[in-house]
This record gives C-alpha cells, sequence and structure tokens, in this order.
C-alpha cells in the first residue's frame, strides 16, 4: 500500500491501480463518501482500468486503513481528528499533486462520491487549473437547502429497518455496509461536529477560468440530495462556472450508492462513455 503524510502527521493509506491498456486515457482520483474506504470500489475501479484508466483512491482522513492508522481503534472512524476538514481537504491536494508528478502526460478527472463529491467541489473551486474533468455521484447543492440534514432513512424505517437501507434498494449492500469492519454508520454530524460540517456548504466557483467537463449522476430516491438538488447543482456550474459541458443523469428507483445499485452495472457503462467521449484513446 503506497501511503504519504500529510501536514499534520496523519499517514494517508492509498492504492495506485494501473490501466490494464498499453496507454492510458486517463487518470481518475477516486473520493469515497463519509463512513466508508476506497475498498468498496472494486467493481468501479476494475471497470475503469479495464477501459484504459489509471485509478488512484485513498482512504481519507479518519476513514478505513488510514483510520485505523491514526486511530488504532474502529470506533473512532470516521472521525477527522487534528486540523478537522480542512486538513482533510488539503490531503487531497497533496494527493492530486502526487499524481500529476507521476502522470505529467495524462488528463486527471475528480470522481467523488456524497462526501466525495463535496470535496471534489471544494478542491475543483480551489484549484480549477488542476482538474480536466469532474464526476459527481449522490452528490447535491452545498447549501443547508440543497442538503438533507435529516434522517436520511427516513423512507424506510419501521419494524426491521437496519438504519442503511438509503445505500441502495439491494439488501446484501446494507448487510455488507453493517459487517464491513472499517466502515461506520454513524452520522456526519456527529462525526465531523458542527463547525466542520458547516464548511462543507458553499456553491460552485463563479468565472473559473477554465472549462471543465462535468457528470452528475443521481439516484432518483436518494435522500442526501435527491434529483432536484442535483439539477440545482448542475445549474450552477452553467450559469455560475460557466461550463459549457454539464450532463446530468437520474437513475430512477435508485437510492444513494448508485455504483453499488441494482443497476450498477448500466452506471459504470454510462460512466464509461462518457469519459469515452471526452478521453480519446491513445495510440
Amino acid at each position: 500500500m503506497p501511503e504519504f503524510t500529510d501536514a499534520h502527521g496523519v499517514v494517508i493509506v492509498y492504492d495506485r491501480h494501473p490501466a490494464r491498456t498499453a496507454s492510458p486515457r486517463a487518470v481518475v482520483q477516486l473520493l469515497h463518501g463519509v463512513g466508508e474506504h476506497a475498498g468498496r470500489y472494486g467493481a468501479l475501479i476494475d471497470a475503469l482500468t479495464g477501459a484504459g484508466y489509471t485509478v488512484y483512491a485513498d482512504d481519507h482522513r479518519g476513514h478505513g486503513r488510514t483510520g485505523m492508522r491514526q486511530w488504532h481503534d474502529p470506533a473512532r472512524l470516521g472521525r477527522l481528528g487534528r486540523g478537522g476538514h480542512p486538513a482533510a481537504v488539503a490531503a487531497l491536494w497533496q494527493l492530486s499533486r502526487l499524481i500529476r508528478e507521476e502522470n505529467p502526460d495524462l488528463p486527471l478527472v475528480l470522481l467523488g462520491h456524497s462526501w466525495g463529491s463535496f470535496l471534489a467541489q471544494i478542491l475543483l473551486n480551489r484549484h480549477p487549473d488542476a482538474y480536466d474533468g469532474l464526476v459527481l455521484s449522490g452528490s447535491a447543492l452545498r447549501t443547508p437547502t440543497g442538503l438533507n440534514a435529516g434522517d436520511l432513512n427516513a423512507p424506510w424505517a419501521g419494524a426491521g429497518a437496519s438504519g442503511v437501507e438509503w445505500l441502495s434498494s439491494d439488501p446484501e449492500v446494507g448487510r455488507a455496509f453493517l459487517a464491513d469492519p472499517l466502515t461506520t454508520s454513524i452520522p456526519l454530524l456527529r462525526l465531523f461536529g458542527p463547525l466542520d460540517a458547516v464548511r462543507l456548504y458553499g456553491r460552485p466557483r463563479r468565472d473559473p477560468g477554465v472549462d471543465v467537463p462535468a457528470l452528475l449522476m443521481v439516484g432518483g430516491d436518494d435522500t442526501v440530495g435527491g434529483p432536484r438538488s442535483v439539477h440545482r447543482l448542475a445549474a450552477a456550474y452553467r450559469e455560475r462556472s460557466g461550463f459549457t459541458d454539464v450532463t446530468t443523469l437520474v437513475y430512477p428507483g435508485a437510492r444513494h450508492e448508485i455504483f453499488n445499485e441494482i443497476q450498477q452495472a448500466d452506471v459504470r457503462a454510462d460512466l464509461l462513455a462518457w469519459l469515452d467521449r471526452r478521453f480519446p484513446a491513445r495510440d
């Protein structure tokens, strides 16, 4: 497992998955969500590398293997530690720079899910020249009216509910999440605290000076933001940032984790088709 040390001395663990083609098309920096880790994205990573994309996927601060190195206690997984959310963002930017150093001639695409999609939005706002594409899954407009701060599992509450039905309509996904020793179902607000939770708010940057292609993918039954919020986010990228290539895909009946949904093969195919049109194969 490759690793690097952030500005606060936290060791960030990540994986590098080389493209399984002679000439890679681009590099994808994969950003997972809160309470989980990069190891849950095996099928997606396999599809990307098979299609010619090199993938870098870290376990963010406090999460997964990084979190276990940081805390040595699974009960503390998900807690960001010294430096809080700004340090988590800075560590991802540190990894972006490392990716550029190792792959100077390849485009770099940010692919973020849920909290990872918010981190991707923040990174693109701060460093718009550093990225060549943006893919957001399970995202939302980062405002109090765009993000659901309530019970994400409310539509599925009742006798026998596990509390994680909001993740996917496939019951096995919820069971696997709860059985995973590197995940936590503690809500974001409790993990991060109110100050770092408020730091999630923000909007796409006005006039960043670049035109980055963006793909926004969301389940029709996603309770984090849902289609309405994602459509508002897409409009903000067009109107505030001036992006001319913004695509929104909504998957009816799908919940939050579209890459772990029953129709996940279609989701992966749509992602690859979008990427392939913008990052052609190299001789």
